[in-house]
Formats: structure tokens, sequence, C-alpha cells
């Protein structure tokens, strides 16, 4: 705060910051938003800051000369855009002509995260929230419904009132059928093996801490019939897992939304990537083989069992079954992402650049 207070003297420009830990380049959200503000706001400049916290000598090294350059466009922009933790924002005494604008990472409140969950195994430690000041100094918390505000507001400690109720940008390509269209294309050009008549399933677990998960993935595996479906699993960018079955295909380099675009059926667990999901209209399954483990480790701010739109098993047969014999209900899919997703008139991409344009 000390050098930060000596940045502060330098006047501030017309600029915006966006900010992450969760990835080294800007995420699908980030990109909609800047490639926006360039097209409607040529004069506003952009500053990208996204870097993942390696844990290792030379990558914490690195991190805090990382520090000092994101000081440094804090203390001269007039709104900063973030969708996780940042050391820079929650611990900085910043000037009141910052605006901060937490977007969060994830679409919707499915399971507890951030304050909700201190002191338990999937969370942080109370003490260290405290002592890093966990999620401090947002003027603006993005969330994606009504329903799901009060459940942000917990996570994140703050005033319901800072709560700003608007999906993630992201939401406007699901929406789009053209671009649909043009990613499925461009998959099965690049990936060949997918171009045939077969069925694609996607499978897209949530990041678990333990990475003791191989064994119950390998009996998903094992219960395709690889001569009707193909089998696309992603893992979360944090997972540790390592596939190496030939029948299954393993993509690290899309998201797994695209996928999705491509998929037939879709078989998630806890993930919050459901109510993205949710907006294309195709049978969701739901895994979940360590349940009342889950339920103890971290739990969920909905009713998992009542809300999740479609079967919800332990036993990977049962969902091959399911989708052998179309036993869902898509009607179900479609009354979640009503519930948990308020899409507005103008587009979530530009309701949120009207907040940040008034700001400037």
């Amino acid at each position: 705060n000390v050098i930060y207070t000596l940045f502060k003297c330098i006047p501030v420009q017309n600029k915006i910051i966006f900010l992450s830990r969760q990835r080294n380049s800007p995420s699908i959200n980030y990109n909609i938003m800047i490639k926006e503000i360039r097209k409607q706001r040529p004069d506003i400049k952009i500053i990208i800051s996204c870097k993942r916290l390696e844990k290792s000598i030379s990558g914490l090294i690195g991190y805090a000369f990382h520090l000092f350059y994101e000081m440094y466009h804090l203390a001269t922009s007039k709104v900063a855009i973030l969708d996780t933790y940042s050391i820079t924002i929650s611990n900085l005494h910043h000037k009141k002509k910052l605006t901060v604008i937490q977007t969060w990472h994830a679409m919707g409140s499915l399971k507890k995260f951030g304050y909700s969950i201190l002191n338990q195994e999937e969370g942080s430690t109370k003490s260290l929230a405290l002592a890093m000041n966990m999620h401090k100094n947002y003027d603006y918390v993005m969330t994606s419904s009504k329903a799901c505000a009060p459940y942000f507001a917990e996570a994140f400690h703050t005033d319901i009132n800072k709560m700003f109720i608007n999906p993630l940008p992201v939401v406007d390509r699901l929406l789009d059928k053209n671009y649909q269209k043009e990613v499925v294309r461009l998959l099965k050009e690049e990936y060949p093996n997918l171009k045939n008549k077969k069925k694609n399933i996607l499978y897209c677990p949530t990041f678990r801490k333990n990475n003791k998960s191989s064994k119950k993935i390998q009996e998903l595996i094992d219960s395709i019939d690889f001569k009707k479906y193909n089998l696309i699993i992603k893992l979360h960018p944090n997972s540790k897992v390592k596939i190496n079955d030939p029948r299954v295909f393993v993509d690290q380099k899309h998201t797994t939304i695209k996928f999705a675009f491509l998929s037939d059926y879709i078989i998630t667990d806890y993930s919050a990537i459901v109510f993205e999901l949710s907006l294309l209209n195709k049978p969701i399954f739901f895994y979940t083989y360590d349940y009342k483990q889950y339920v103890n480790n971290r739990d969920f701010y909905i009713d998992f069992k009542k809300e999740m739109p479609g079967l919800i098993t332990e036993n990977p047969k049962e969902i091959i079954n399911s989708i052998q014999n179309k036993k869902y209900d898509i009607k179900k899919v479609k009354n979640f992402q009503k519930k948990y997703i308020d899409i507005p008139k103008e587009g979530c991409t530009q309701k949120l650049l009207d907040l940040v344009f008034k700001n400037m």
C-alpha cells in the first residue's frame, strides 16, 4: 500500500484493466467484452492482466513482479473487471475514481464457494480469508439471476444491493445458432474422427482437489457402447487426472462449451457449467459417484437433487441406459434455465458494457 500510494500520484487515464488468476490469457467472456469495447469505444485503452499463480519459487517471484504491473494500471484506470479473487483488488486502498466489477468465472450459484465454505475441505481457512481480505473492494458483483443473488452475496460476503443481475457475455454466443454451426464445422474439420455418424456424449466433471476420480471415470468409459457413441471428455483445467484410454477423445485445447455444441448428450456432476449447458436444450445427466462426500466437503446453495434437470446417479450404466432408451425430459432443462438465467433484452454483453461505460 505504501508503494501503491506512489502509483496513485499518476493521473488517471481513460482505461479499463481486465484481471484474472484463472489463466494466462483472456477468457471467452473477456474476449467478447474487449472486442465490443474496441468496436463501440475505441478511445478507451484496454489492459489485460491475466496470469496464473504457479506454486513454484520461480512462479511466486514472477507473480510478485506482476503485482507491481497490476498496481500501476489499477492506480491509473477508471474501471477494473475481474473474474476471480485478486490480491491487488482486495488488499489495496484504491482511488475513489476506480470502479471494480466482479464478473466471476462461473455463472449461477450451484455449489458453495468463497465465504460460504470457510474452514471446509474444498474452501479456504477463515484465517487466510481474513488475512488476504478475500473478495473486498467490489462495487458490483455480477450474477445470472435474482434467484442466485442472495447466494452470491453470501459467497462474497457483501451487500446484496451490490448484486448486478446479468448473465455472462458468453450467453450471447450460446444463443447464436450461426456461431454454434460454425464452431461445430471447425471442430469436425480439426478432428476428423468426430465426423462419423455416431452420437456424441460429452463428459465434463467439476474440479476435485483430491484428484482420486480416475477409477470412477474409467467405469463410465467402460459403460459406453463405442459402436454407437463417441465419448468426449473435458476435464477441468486444474485437474491432474490422466486418461489413457484410446477409445476416448480427450481435448485440452478448446472450451467445454464448444464441444457441448457438438454433443448430443451431456454428462456432468456438480459443475456450475450446468447453467450454460441448460441454454442448449440438450439432455443433461449427473454422474455423482461421491455425492455424500461432496456434500460434506462443500455442499450446495440450491437443492441439488430437486433442482438438477436430469437423471442423478452414481451408476454410469443407468445414464447410458437412459440415453439409449431416450429417458429424459428437455422441459426440465428449459425450466431450470428460465429460473436461473435472466437474459436481458439488450443482450448480456451490452448490459454489462452499459454499466462499464457509465462508470468511465
